[in-house]
């Protein structure tokens, strides 16, 4: 993309308006918080402390409105504390410039590297280091200073008590979190009745996944239904795949694979039923025709193979979901539905503990005897079942309790992460360079220039400033604009009315009110109120509007300026390393598929920990790919990594990789049954070979899949009891060569071997 083209996508992203969900009680919250902290201040002390203590609140508002699942207390009471703490030092610094510049990189520096913690807290620094170029201004002496301090945790204590005595809607997060995750699980249900190969993403349930990590006194107040349905929507997903792919389970035409299309539409009825009762808290609604569907006796005798193990554990998982979603027992028929509907849910539940029995006893156990009249068909000659050893009854699956650290606790958590991102070649570090020289010299500017408000410049560079282009220029052509047109109405109000100070600070909490309601909307809307925020407090201080407007227009556009020749000068193109963050997916991948085989060779159960824990590595490392693809799209630099074509042809092969373990991976043998040896081996071939053919992508050489090859020639002649385990891996082979082929047509690919070719 040409340097025009990527400036024009900046600017219309920066001012775009996106459609969001209100929330007119959390901004009334915060704009009484606000009003309280600046009536106390104008009561008790002078304009300029209520300014001060102004900006505390303002900013512990803000930090509330984070996407954060931590407590929304926590976040006010940080910032409220950590604003204090850089205003008083700031103030005693402030009097000499060295001093005070070296305070300003130290803190610059260190907000631009916390976004390695993530973007709650990269945001909540930034905004940190911005206010406090204000906030340094408003005391005279050092008394004041500590004054200002005390005032700027006050703001953040009131925020936080407002949020403990009205927590709105204190579970509607966690509740559409996991609702989202349960609605998405239906719709991949329903698309693959006509697409055995829909793909899905994986989103929804990363972030269910973040809101069911919870702090010890969240975990024993959460509302029952919100425990323990993640971990079924986890473990749905593949039961789905897999009973829906015809390579493992029903043929793609007949009768087996009718029964499997009304499977799936039951199934996706029920998770739709349970993703209303979790979001809204009400009853469990299922409709007649899909418990009927569950409960059809013949299941097992039309479906045979992998396809009846699948609908086996379908059913018991949905069963789970319905005791989950509905743990008082109150599931209702649908307002349509006959009367024993409802009866014909309890009787769900009742089968679903059986079919969760049979699951643990199935493949090789005795099953429970077929329902009267009911024709039992023998098993197909190549279909034979794995033998189990006799065990113990297993016992009950307890869900995982995920805990949330402490602010104490996630201290060093997030200097281990800033630490690890001192290296060369770190996007973060390159940000937090960019960081500090922007903020020193806008600070520099702004003192040189004839404004009695220099801060603005560095403050408005901050803000905007970002790890990634996109949303640096964006946020900076937004920003000018939403400041210029907050300033030219406020100006015009204050021109009109000549409000006292009692009104300006009115006006100023009805601007914040405004902002927080539409903060989600776009940054050039949050910003239009920010300007007219800042004009009514800075005028209710004693700033006339002629000092204050015409600087804060100016040195805006300057550090907006400063922010985009930062990037265009020492960048951090995501483009060139598109290749890495290809290489580490196939890595993580290459782990996922090697756990799930090495499974077939030592029988653990399909709960092992091993499984799940690089199953969620090799998600986190197809978000990052698919994050730093989408960067790149944008970005005005020519492809020296992967062609779109060849990135687009290696994302497919990966995930068809990904997908062909997930279906092995529904059917892992239980504990105790008999091992297959040469899944070992193909375990091993599998990791050794995708960690090599991922440093080969690093280096622009094709990998090679050789070791893989001589696994699956090896295994031919041994004779595999079930058709999953070597179609499986046949699969896996088949995606790997993709990924070869999707490599050999990249031109840089091609470029690197004639080189190395003319070497030799």
């Amino acid at each position: 993309m040409s340097w025009l083209s990527a400036l024009g996508h900046t600017a219309r992203a920066g001012f775009a308006v996106e459609r969001r969900r209100l929330e007119p009680l959390s901004a009334l919250r915060g704009a009484l918080g606000l009003a309280f902290v600046i009536g106390v201040s104008l009561w008790l002390f002078s304009p300029a402390v209520a300014a001060s203590s102004a900006f505390g609140a303002y900013q512990a508002a803000i930090a509330t409105f984070q996407r954060s699942w931590r407590p929304r207390p926590q976040l006010a009471l940080v910032s409220g504390a950590t604003l204090g703490v850089s205003t008083f030092l700031g103030y005693l610094s402030a009097s000499h410039l060295a001093l005070f510049l070296a305070l300003l990189a130290v803190w610059a520096f260190l907000s631009g590297l916390s976004w390695a913690a993530g973007p709650t807290v990269g945001v909540m620094a930034s905004s940190n280091v911005a206010i406090m170029l204000i906030t340094i201004t408003l005391p005279s002496s050092v008394a004041e200073a500590a004054g200002h301090a005390a005032m700027s945790l006050f703001g953040g204590l009131v925020q936080a008590a407002l949020l403990v005595l009205f927590p709105f809607s204190r579970w509607r997060p966690h509740r559409d979190a996991l609702a989202d995750a349960l609605a998405a699980e239906a719709d991949y249900a329903r698309r693959l009745r006509h697409d055995p190969h829909a793909d899905f993403d994986p989103e929804p349930l990363m972030e269910a996944r973040e809101a069911a990590q919870l702090t010890p006194r969240e975990h024993r107040h959460r509302p029952a239904e919100l425990s323990g349905a993640r971990g079924l929507a986890e473990r749905i997903r593949p039961v789905l795949a897999s009973l829906a792919d015809p390579a493992l389970g029903a043929p793609a035409e007949g009768v087996e694979r009718d029964r499997v299309r009304e499977l799936l539409a039951a199934a996706a009825a029920v998770l739709d039923a349970a993703a209303r009762a979790v979001r809204r808290g009400t009853p469990l609604a299922l409709d007649a025709p899909s418990v009927a569907t569950l409960r059809t006796p013949d299941t097992g005798d039309v479906l045979t193979g992998p396809a009846r193990r699948s609908a086996l554990r379908l059913k018991a998982l949905l069963g789970d979901v319905i005791e989950t979603a509905d743990p008082a027992g109150r599931s209702t028929a649908a307002p349509d539905a006959p009367p024993q509907a409802a009866a014909r849910a309890d009787a769900v539940r009742e089968e679903a503990t059986r079919a969760t029995l049979a699951r643990t006893r199935e493949p090789g156990a005795p099953q429970e005897p077929p329902a009267p009249g009911a024709h039992t068909a023998p098993p197909p000659p190549d279909e034979q079942p794995l033998p189990v050893e006799p065990a113990e009854p297993p016992a009950p699956a307890v869900p995982a309790v995920l805990h949330r650290p402490g602010l104490i606790s996630l201290v060093p958590v997030v200097a281990r992460s800033m630490r690890a991102e001192l290296r060369p070649d770190s996007a973060i570090l390159r940000h937090a360079i960019r960081v500090t020289a922007v903020a020193l010299l806008g600070y520099l500017i702004g003192t040189l220039l004839p404004f009695g408000h220099g801060y603005w410049a560095p403050l408005a560079a901050v803000m905007v400033m970002r790890p990634d282009f996109s949303r640096t220029y964006s946020r900076a052509v937004a920003r000018f604009g939403g400041t210029l047109l907050g300033v030219i109405a406020a100006t015009g109000i204050l021109q009109l009315t000549e409000p006292s100070v009692r009104v300006s600070a009115l006006l100023a909490v009805v601007c914040a009110a405004l902002m927080y309601l539409l903060m989600r909307t776009g940054y050039a809307v949050s910003q239009f109120f920010v300007s007219g925020y800042v004009v009514f407090l800075l005028g209710m201080g004693g700033e006339e509007w002629t000092q204050t407007v015409p600087e804060r227009v100016v040195l805006t556009l300057i550090g907006g300026l400063l922010a985009m020749a930062s990037y265009a000068l020492f960048p951090a193109w995501e483009t060139p390393r598109l290749r890495t963050r290809l290489a580490d997916w196939l890595t993580a991948a290459g782990r996922y598929a090697a756990e799930v085989v090495e499974r077939y060779a030592t029988p653990a159960g399909p709960d092992d920990t091993r499984v799940r824990t690089a199953l969620l590595e090799a998600r986190a490392a197809h978000t990052a790919w698919q994050e730093a693809l989408a960067r790149a799209a944008h970005e005005p630099v020519r492809s020296r990594g992967l062609s779109r074509t060849s990135a687009d042809d290696a994302e497919e092969a990966i995930g068809a990789f990904s997908r062909a373990a997930m279906l092995m991976e529904a059917h892992l043998p239980e504990r105790g049954a008999v091992p297959v040896p040469a899944a070992q081996r193909l375990a091993h071939a599998l990791r050794t070979t995708t960690e090599r053919g991922a440093r080969d992508l690093r280096d622009r050489r094709v990998p090679q899949w050789d070791e893989v090859r001589a696994a699956l020639a090896a295994w031919d002649g041994e004779g595999v009891p079930d058709r999953v385990v070597r179609r499986g891996a046949g699969m896996l082979l088949a995606a790997l060569e993709q990924v070869s082929e999707a490599a050999e047509e990249s031109p840089s690919f091609a470029e690197s071997r004639a080189e190395r070719a003319a070497g030799e």
